[in-house]
């Protein structure tokens, strides 16, 4: 068995575009959980979705409406929110800003 990462350093992994002003990296993971850092552009989209993890987001920086199942709110800096397993979500960045996602279990498809 592979020894279990337990520290990550902010050069460590690469960002990923996603779309126009929307970028991904994965900062740490176990089989069970994963944290993972998205950066928005003001008016970026992170579209409609859903998937079997819960997930768990904290804003990092800047404004986001968020929508989960139906349901949209701002969520400003310092703020957090959830999302149960199944549920359609997405955001809409007001501003600039960044989120820092937790999922468990891990997302296979992110790596």
């Amino acid at each position: 068995m592979t020894e279990q990462k337990l520290f990550a350093q902010p050069h460590e992994t690469d960002w990923t575009e996603l779309a126009p002003g929307n970028t991904r990296r994965v900062l740490i993971h176990t089989p069970d959980l994963m944290q993972v850092e998205f950066g928005f552009e003001q008016g970026a989209v992170g579209a409609l979705h859903s998937h079997p993890h819960i997930q768990v987001s904290y804003v990092a920086e800047g404004r986001f409406e968020v929508t989960i199942d139906g349901e949209t709110e701002v969520v400003e800096q310092g703020g957090s929110f959830i999302v149960p397993s199944g549920l359609e979500h997405g955001v809409v960045a007001l501003t600039r800003g960044r989120l820092v996602d937790v999922f468990t279990p891990m997302r296979l498809d992110f790596l």
